[in-house]
């Protein structure tokens, strides 16, 4: 019994995990049990008590913890994974968003949404920010809905432009208006598991009149805004922070995605408005972004969030997120000379916080979610921990930021309903949905003039 009350089959009792709650209240928690009642979390403690009627999930040899957010992810470019390896900035510009991208049809955007939510879901992911840049038609921006909707996912629906340069060099064009008809017909309520963001382009890739009209638009809809700055493009010269600063339009309700090549004065006034950033290690080094800001924003206050960013040409899940964001910063506190010692600050709990209660924040969803707190939504994932690649566990946060990866997410909880279980998706048709995937991946290849030789060839016999 707990608080007097004995819960019903509607109950499950998570019994006997290493609970890493990320609530610096709680800490974390040896042999602990979590009761989830529908969708939230009403207990954590040991030895709790509920009904026979309860499922009940022996979790000895796992660890109990939220789950991760990406609060930057442009899933609509999941059929085309990898295609774009080893590309800079440039190349992915010209390539992606100017080429492939052009050949979205809106059932293209659908599967590509549903499996990269999937993709998410089964990585241990629970909430995604879709930044969705590929709204060609308004087709295409129920197809991206629809597809979050279907996988279970909770997810921030982030709408923004079509493709092509004419909306991003220095463009007039204003943020369609349709994202008005979404949001009435998909998103009366924020309270709800999809919510409504809007992708903004800074002003560099707007005229200063488009973005205060863009923002204007976001703020007059209550809905917060998430935005590039601070990416190295060749022969580009803006601060993006800054000029949003001069037109007066920072804020709170901000997040800021990349900042890797903002000045340290464009960082402090990110904390001064309390806005939030999103950090994607991984594909800012590999294109060319520039270095990595995460240092320098906890310097000022600002705890990063981390973002997958592309699968077309980065791995979908957190755990080389978390680990790629640790080395990175860490080595830049080498040293000149051996005889000043190595003395890096950022440590593994560090960015297992980015990856959790930190991105629950950059979505303005840490009362909800984030941690494993009483009275929060109930997202949690299992990671099992009697496994080779993770055995045997001496600091469980050290364990699934070092060791684990995605074959260790046993299951996966969104608003307390099972998505992922025994390490299998549930209620999926696999094989129908990667059939889907493959037919879209050789539509937008074949079309964009870059389809490989062997998909042509292959037989399917």
């Amino acid at each position: 019994m707990i608080g007097g009350k004995i819960y019903n089959d509607q109950t499950t009792l998570i019994k006997g995990g290493y609970v890493l709650t990320m609530d610096r209240e709680l800490g974390d928690l040896p042999h602990t049990d979590v009761v989830i009642d529908g969708e939230k979390i009403v207990a954590v403690g040991p030895n709790l008590e509920v009904s026979s009627r309860a499922n009940v999930i022996d979790a000895r040899n796992r660890i109990v913890m939220p789950g991760f957010v990406d609060t930057h992810r442009h899933t609509w470019q999941t059929p085309v994974r990898g295609v774009l390896p080893s590309c800079t900035l440039d190349q992915y510009f010209s390539g992606m968003l100017n080429n492939i991208g052009i050949q979205y049809r809106a059932e293209d955007v659908y599967i590509a949404n549903l499996m990269g939510a999937l993709e998410a879901v089964n990585a241990g992911i629970t909430t995604l920010l879709d930044w969705s840049h590929v709204n060609n038609t308004p087709e295409h921006s129920d197809a991206a809905v629809h597809g979050l909707d279907e996988a279970g996912i909770r997810a921030i629906y982030a709408h923004g432009v079509p493709v092509g340069n004419e909306w991003w060099s220095y463009s007039s064009k204003k943020h369609p208006e349709d994202i008005r008809r979404i949001r009435k017909e998909y998103f009366q309520s924020d309270d709800q598991l999809l919510t409504l963001a809007l992708a903004a382009r800074a002003p560099g890739n707007t005229t200063p009149e488009v973005a205060k009209h863009d923002w204007e638009l976001a703020r007059d809809l209550g809905i917060r805004i998430s935005v590039h700055v601070g990416m190295r493009l060749t022969g580009v010269h803006v601060n993006h922070v800054l000029s949003l600063h001069e037109l007066g339009l920072l804020g709170p309700d901000t997040t800021y995605i990349h900042c890797t090549d903002s000045t340290d004065e464009e960082l402090d006034l990110i904390a001064k408005s309390g806005g939030t950033a999103s950090v994607a290690p991984y594909v800012e080094m590999l294109m060319g972004h520039g270095v990595p800001p995460t240092g320098r924003l906890v310097a000022r206050g600002v705890r990063p969030s981390l973002s997958i960013d592309v699968v077309s040409s980065v791995p979908g899940e957190m755990f080389t997120q978390m680990r790629t964001a640790l080395v990175q910063e860490r080595i830049l506190a080498f040293t000149e000379t051996p005889d000043i010692a190595f003395a890096p600050s950022l440590t593994h709990r560090d960015v297992l916080e980015f990856a959790t209660i930190d991105g629950a924040r950059a979505c303005a969803l840490d009362h909800k979610i984030g941690s494993i707190t009483p009275g929060k939504q109930a997202d949690i994932i299992l990671l099992s921990t009697d496994q080779v690649n993770v055995a045997p566990v001496v600091d469980p946060v050290a364990t699934v930021v070092i060791s684990a990866d995605t074959s260790n997410v046993d299951t996966v909880f969104v608003a307390g309903k099972v998505l992922k279980q025994n390490g299998r998706l549930t209620r999926i048709d696999m094989p129908r949905l990667l059939n889907r995937l493959d037919n879209a991946r050789d539509h937008l290849l074949s079309n964009a003039g870059v389809i490989p030789k062997w998909i042509l060839t292959r037989s399917d016999d």
